[in-house]
């Protein structure tokens, strides 16, 4: 847990003009939730905050709150402009460091699936598998080789191998990666693409 990361104290009941002026400054609002220090209202600098969640969004970091201390936290929620994509709020989450967590851990894919040279189309359907471990058991990523992957052949959840510690909580049988030969991947596409989206209709009322 080597980032460390400084939250500045903000009135809770900002108006949203105050809102506005901190975010034009370069700062972004945040909520620290925690069951020893209840929500405090906080704000944190943005191109700080962007540098350091860089290599890894879901890092634990040690966090400076002000009149609470340093205290270790996760990134709970980012609320984010839907057109701009530029951060609006952040809530976050105090640990515990003697319980257990659930979070999520990404997938990092190393190689090239021998099917994809022998000419098949490699399907990626999840990218990132939920788990339950010590904090200080925490994945950054897990690192999957794929190169021995073939055409017609998957990659399951139950395949991915953790280190003691780690709890995988995502469906064993979910599919993390599969070959397909072209023409197969071709006909599922145009399977989805062709599929009728029925909208739904309010039933009478009697």
């Amino acid at each position: 847990m080597s980032n460390a990361i400084v939250l500045n104290e903000r009135s809770s009941q900002q108006t949203g003009s105050q809102i506005r002026g901190l975010r034009n400054s370069g700062h972004i609002p945040a909520t620290v939730y925690g069951k020893d220090i209840g929500s405090v209202s906080v704000m944190v600098e943005e191109k700080l905050f962007l540098a350091t969640i860089k290599e890894n969004p879901r890092a634990i970091l040690m966090a400076d709150i002000p009149q609470k201390g340093k205290k270790p936290v996760t990134i709970q929620h980012i609320q984010k402009d839907p057109i701009s994509r530029k951060i609006l709020h952040i809530d976050f989450h105090q640990l515990n460091m003697n319980v257990a967590m659930d979070t999520k851990v990404t997938i990092h894919f190393s190689g090239e699936p021998i099917g994809v040279y022998e000419g098949g189309v490699m399907q990626v359907e999840l990218y990132e598998v939920e788990v339950r471990c010590m904090p200080d058991d925490l994945l950054s990523a897990f690192e999957v080789d794929i190169t021995k992957v073939g055409i017609g052949d998957h990659l399951l959840v139950s395949d991915l191998e953790f280190h003691k510690g780690i709890e995988v909580l995502t469906d064993p049988t979910a599919v993390v990666i599969k070959v397909s030969a072209a023409i197969e991947a071709e006909l599922e596409d145009e399977s989805a693409e062709a599929t009728p989206v029925v909208p739904e209709v309010d039933k009478p009322s009697a």
